[in-house]
């Protein structure tokens, strides 16, 4: 149980002890061949002609080691004795087109067989990418960037590895086998019995190691993942990280990590090398048995000296595969392993989604109401609201206060759905939430959290993200936000690269980056979760002037630490501890001399009501 909760921590799926030669997930990839069918057809014809390709040259050579032997002209090159004396020639030609044709056939083989690699490795993770996106925000709150992000690059990149040459190995392994197969039992089943008889002990060495790899290469996969979370956090906090001297503890974690996956790769390294040797053994054991009853069988007259070199020279063709055998076994492992944890990701399903029956929001949000709501997070027990119920019609403006904790940011986190209340309802125009489609709903909405997030790239882009606009609309935008007057003085405008996360910006300028963002889908609903908390109070002042005047019947809800932000609201509701204590206006809460007003005193320095 506790390894399954661990497992579904990190994004996969829960490892079961069955015991698997190559495992289960892995061929979960072939349905996505089927588009492309066509593609992975001329592929395995290719291969086979490559294939028969490489082998024809050996008879050819069989051949011409009998007629130099004085044994007479045999095969093809018969035909070529009508137009040359010299057979030596004809022998050469049909030897260097085997070897003509085989570069040809490859050639076409590996295009296709990569290619295909390419188109469901993009596939997959297309797959895996929408629906993880369209996953509910908890399902993040367990997870760390960084493994999710392990898992649809480097994991979907060994998937492509095992399409575009495991597929191969087989195809080549299977044809080589049965073509040497029938060309050898043609010339001696005796010495064809030696050759594959011997053969039969790789299975128990196969099935050994891929039992004692597959768990070691499953580790080492999750392994990847947690380095990578580590150091995406590092990376992301190493503002932190200089400022609190920390270097060398965030080293040693990362060391951590990189020891494990150290260690797994080593064990798994250490049963892959007492495998292969295994495989030269049985070859080894296989060329000295050929080469002492191949000598009896040419002394007895069975076999001519042509056909022996003919049959050693196909040998070493097929003991190549046997050793390409090896290595496939141990890709389709580490393939078998990224498997798992990138279909864990394919199967996803949100639970908060579009029910039956549910229809889109028409025509603006005229109103907005809790209706006694109580919910708790997941994988908590503490309620976070506690019988929530207000009401908030167009044009209205809601403030909301608390100390920390009290449950403020958690309204705005359900109006969103991001998570479903577990007792009441919310309403939005007298209809429940939960029988309004999602996208229609956020449509509506226009969200400005206290953590503002800028994507990599301008600010253009970062403004015109939630929909496509002209400039005279992105200057109303960062006009009505107050960042039009900073961004003018920008040598690039609107053009300016703001990084990742928009760290070339200040907090202040992130967060009307991101106000500006949301007033350009014209929202009938806009929600401010902190978002003047980076704004000095001019700058404030001047935004909430602008958003007073702007939006006549734009409803806004804000939650705010600093009253300031919400002094002007048509109603301010007080919380604590989840539950609300105090609603009215801000002159009527000042003088019920509550929670409210006691927190107004602090921040403006008034401490005559504590006097």
């Amino acid at each position: 149980m506790t390894r399954a909760i661990a497992a579904t921590s990190r994004g996969e799926e829960p490892e079961d002890d069955e015991k698997q030669i190559i495992g289960r997930k892995i061929w979960r990839v072939l349905p996505y061949f089927k588009p492309y069918r066509k593609r992975a057809g001329v592929g395995i014809v290719s291969n086979a002609l490559a294939r028969a390709s490489d082998l024809m040259p050996f008879v050819f050579i069989g051949y011409a080691v009998d007629y130099y032997g004085g044994a007479g002209a045999r095969g093809p090159v018969e035909l070529l004795s009508m137009v040359s004396d010299n057979l030596a020639i004809g022998y050469g030609i049909l030897i260097f087109l085997g070897f003509a044709s085989l570069a040809l056939w490859q050639g076409i083989s590996e295009y296709c067989w990569q290619t295909l690699g390419y188109k469901v490795q993009h596939d997959v993770r297309m797959d895996a990418t929408r629906n993880l996106i369209q996953m509910e925000a908890s399902y993040y709150d367990m997870r760390q960037t960084g493994v999710l992000m392990s898992v649809l690059s480097s994991d979907v990149n060994q998937l492509e590895d095992v399409i575009s040459d495991a597929s191969t190995s087989i195809i080549r392994i299977v044809i080589t086998f049965i073509t040497a197969f029938i060309i050898l039992m043609l010339m001696s089943w005796k010495l064809a019995a030696v050759l594959f008889g011997p053969l039969l002990l790789i299975v128990p060495m196969v099935y050994l190691f891929s039992t004692r790899v597959q768990s070691k290469y499953r580790k080492q996969r999750e392994s990847t993942g947690d380095i990578n979370a580590v150091l995406e956090n590092v990376i992301s906090g190493i503002a932190v990280v200089q400022a609190y001297n920390a270097q060398e503890w965030e080293t040693e974690r990362v060391a951590r990590e990189s020891a494990g996956y150290r260690d797994q790769a080593i064990g798994a390294s250490q049963d892959r090398n007492r495998f292969i040797p295994g495989l030269y053994i049985v070859a080894g054991l296989v060329y000295g048995l050929l080469v002492s009853v191949g000598g009896w069988l040419m002394s007895e007259g069975e076999i001519t000296t042509g056909g022996f070199v003919t049959f050693l020279l196909i040998m070493t063709r097929m003991s190549m595969p046997l050793f390409i055998f090896g290595i496939l076994v141990n890709q389709l492992q580490r393939g078998e392993a990224a498997a798992r944890r990138v279909f864990a990701m394919v199967d996803l399903e949100p639970s908060i989604v579009d029910r039956d029956g549910v229809k889109p929001l028409e025509g603006p949000m005229t109103s907005i109401e809790f209706c006694d709501v109580h919910f708790t997070y997941p994988e908590t027990t503490t309620p976070v609201l506690n019988g929530i119920s207000f009401k908030v019609d167009q044009g209205d403006f809601l403030g909301i206060m608390g100390h920390t904790g009290a449950g403020k940011s958690t309204i705005l986190k359900l109006i969103l759905r991001y998570y479903e209340p577990n007792h009441g309802r919310i309403l939005v125009n007298g209809i429940d939430i939960q029988k309004i489609s999602l996208n229609s709903l956020r449509e509506h909405l226009g969200f400005v959290s206290q953590d503002p997030f800028l994507f990599y790239g301008s600010i253009r882009d970062n403004v015109i993200y939630a929909r496509e606009a002209d400039d005279e609309e992105l200057a109303w935008a960062l006009e009505t936000a107050g960042a039009a007057e900073f961004v003018s003085e920008l040598e690039n405008g609107v053009e300016t690269m703001v990084g990742g996360r928009g760290v070339m910006l200040s907090g202040g300028q992130r967060s009307r980056v991101s106000l500006a963002r949301a007033l350009l889908k014209h929202p009938s609903l806009l929600i401010l979760d902190e978002a003047s908390s980076a704004l000095d109070a001019e700058t404030e002042r001047r935004i909430q002037r602008n958003l007073l005047q702007t939006g006549n019947l734009r409803t806004t809800i804000a939650v705010a630490h600093r009253l300031s932000t919400i002094r002007n609201a048509d109603e301010i509701i007080s919380m604590v501890d989840g539950a609300v204590v105090e609603r009215g206006m801000h002159s009527e809460l000042v003088d019920a001399g509550g929670v409210y007003s006691n927190q107004w005193a602090i921040q403006t320095g008034d401490m005559s009501k504590d006097d």
